[in-house]
Order: structure tokens, then C-alpha cells, then sequence
């Protein structure tokens, strides 16, 4: 009866031992892939579309010239191995979890956090598009706040969770005056509003570049689809960009769970997909009207 204790024990023990192991075993995996430059990244190269190779079988998706999509995919990048700077000039610290840094200028102001960063890219897109129509976003409050009102000289007046807007400056559409308008969307919009305002995506095969995931709340946290490629069996990996709290550069992040497609990733909805050193839980997509 004792031998049979002694090896139900034992049993025991090595069970216990191994589902500790497990987890052990996947976070040194986890350190390897962050310390590893995955080798489908060109260092030499100052796109994101020119960055990243793509993995045997696969072949970009085509977008049309001028789109969202083409913008995204031919955003021009640091060179390799610049880090992640914080809006006051330090370095952030978790630098093993990208592989480009892209040519945003992060404002002293510690404004442009995650979901302004993406923001500011789409707004952008669409100023140097002649789209400027176009450029508006709600408050987390549900007001939208366009930038042509802004333009024209119109401001918000903030009671709580009530806004109006009164014409109280002169008009101005200058650059200048554009940026501080994206400073206002900051102050008052973030990933919970994108979240209830924007469409969602909820078939994940429709997913294309420009497409967002997304974790409303606040905190929340957002990251952008920036390149898309797809195989003969119809299956995708996506590249994806953010920025992030504290206000900081925007950058081109690894697939630290699978090295062999990294920085590629599979994308799925209602997943944990973690990204850089943030993971998403029940997975969300959303996408820019």
C-alpha cells in the first residue's frame, strides 16, 4: 500500500512539475522572440511595406493607388533600431517589442497617446488628400467635432457630459491651426469613443488595412492594420502599428507569440492576441468611416 502512495506521489509531483513548466517554457520563448530580430525584416529599408518580407506562399493584397490602405502600407520609417521616445524625451521602457519606428513627431504636450496617434495618421491622410471635409470624430461624451466647424471659428463649450459649440475665434484653415484642433480631439476623444462610434467589424475575413484593434475603455488600447498579405487557401497575416501610453512613438510592433511569421500576424475575433507588451482579450475590430 505504501509503494502505491509512493507512486500516486510521485505522480503527483511530476505532474505539478510539468504545468509549471509550461508556462515557464512559453516565457522564455516570449524573451527569445523579443531579443531576436525575426528574419523577415529588412533593416536597411524606411517603409513599412519595404521592412517586412513577406513569408513563402503568401502575395500582398493590392490597393488602389492614393487609398487609405496604400498610405498606410508606404509609411516611411526610422531607421533600424531607433527607439521608442516618450513625449519628454526619455526612452520608453520596453524596446524589444518592435521593428520600425515611423516618422510621427510626438508633441511635448503628452497628448497623443494610442487612439490619438491613429487619429492624427487618419486625419493626415485625408488634409493631404483634399478630404478635409471629412475630418471629425466624437467625444468620448457622443458629440462630434469636425474639424471644418473648428476651422470656421467654432468652439466647445463643456458642461460635464454636456457640449455646445459657440463661434468665439476667427476662422483659420492653416496647418497650424489643424494641429490644434487634433489637440482638442485628443483632450476629449480615446478608444472608448472610436469604439461607439465607428463601424465594427465583426466578419474577420473582411479584414483589410486601416482596420483597427481595438479594446474600448479607459484604459483601452488600439493598434492599426498596416499591411495585409494573403495565400492561395485564402488565409491572411496582417501587420499592425500603435502608439501608446505614455504619449510616445508610434511604432511597427512583433508577433512575439509566433516567430516564425513575425512580425506578421493571424487575426482573429474574440481572441487573445497579444501585442508588444499589451494583450487583447476578446478581440475587436473597427474601422475608420
Amino acid at each position: 500500500m505504501k509503494k502505491i502512495l509512493l507512486v500516486i506521489l510521485a505522480l503527483v509531483v511530476v505532474g505539478a512539475f510539468a504545468y509549471q513548466f509550461k508556462p515557464v517554457k512559453k516565457s522564455v520563448e516570449i524573451i527569445s522572440s523579443a531579443i531576436k530580430t525575426p528574419d523577415l525584416v529588412n533593416k536597411d529599408s524606411l517603409t513599412i511595406q519595404s521592412r517586412v518580407n513577406i513569408p513563402k506562399g503568401f502575395k500582398r493584397v493590392e490597393y488602389a493607388k492614393g487609398s487609405f490602405q496604400e498610405y498606410l502600407r508606404n509609411y516611411e520609417l526610422k531607421p533600424f533600431g531607433s527607439k521608442i521616445i516618450n513625449y519628454d524625451d526619455s526612452q520608453y521602457f520596453w524596446q524589444s517589442g518592435h521593428v520600425g519606428v515611423l516618422e510621427i513627431p510626438v508633441p511635448k504636450n503628452g497628448l497623443q497617446q494610442c487612439a490619438d496617434a491613429l487619429i492624427r495618421v487618419r486625419s493626415e491622410y485625408l488634409w493631404d488628400n483634399n478630404r478635409k471635409d471629412e475630418i471629425g470624430f466624437n467625444f468620448t461624451s457622443g458629440h462630434y467635432c469636425s474639424w471644418l466647424k473648428y476651422a470656421e471659428g467654432y468652439r466647445p463649450k463643456i458642461n460635464g457630459n454636456k457640449v455646445s459649440f459657440h463661434k468665439t475665434a476667427a476662422k483659420d484653415h492653416s496647418k497650424t491651426n489643424f494641429y490644434k484642433y487634433l489637440n482638442l480631439i485628443y483632450t476629449y476623444s480615446g478608444t472608448l469613443s472610436l469604439y461607439n462610434e465607428l463601424p465594427k467589424i465583426n466578419d474577420v475575413s473582411k479584414l483589410q488595412i486601416g482596420d483597427m484593434l481595438i479594446k474600448g475603455g479607459a484604459p483601452g488600447h488600439i493598434a492599426i492594420i498596416c499591411d495585409e498579405i494573403v495565400n492561395e487557401t485564402g488565409d491572411k497575416l496582417f501587420l499592425l502599428f500603435q502608439g501608446n501610453t505614455p504619449a510616445q512613438s508610434v511604432h511597427l510592433v512583433k508577433n512575439l507569440e509566433d516567430s516564425t511569421i513575425s512580425p506578421w500576424y493571424k487575426l482573429e475575433k474574440d481572441a487573445v492576441i497579444p501585442v508588444s507588451n499589451y494583450t487583447f482579450y476578446d478581440s475587436k475590430f473597427v474601422r475608420f468611416k
